[in-house]
């Protein structure tokens, strides 16, 4: 899957943790991407399983979608802590736990949550 996927995935994720009702504005709002961006990301991740919308228009992670989700958010999560753990300020933490995330392997994620014991 592509960074822009996995963005995507992550921003439903925490959107839904805030509200079971998350919309296609919200996601656009929340990335600061465009709607016609948004349709087409949402689409892509629509052809891959990933995610529902309901008869309201409300988007739902599917289990793999929500799976995936989760994944990318312990990357982010962890690689934020471990960076303000070495003294990175926390925007600057934020932002480059975000870019480390989609390229990271999964052994060495493993390794850093082990020592960081998360």
């Amino acid at each position: 899957m592509q960074e822009s996927g996995e963005m995507y995935l992550e921003t439903i994720y925490v959107l839904s943790q805030k509200s079971p009702e998350v919309r296609a504005i919200d996601v656009g709002e929340y990335m600061g991407f465009s709607k016609p961006s948004v349709s087409r990301g949402l689409g892509l991740l629509k052809n891959e399983g990933l995610v529902i919308t309901d008869e309201h228009g409300f988007i739902k992670l599917t289990e793999e979608g929500e799976k995936k989700a989760m994944n990318i958010y312990e990357r982010h999560t962890v690689l934020t802590k471990l960076l303000l753990a070495i003294g990175v300020d926390e925007k600057t933490a934020a932002d480059d736990a975000c870019r480390i995330e989609h390229y990271i392997s999964d052994t060495t994620f493993n390794a850093i949550k082990a020592h960081m014991k998360c």
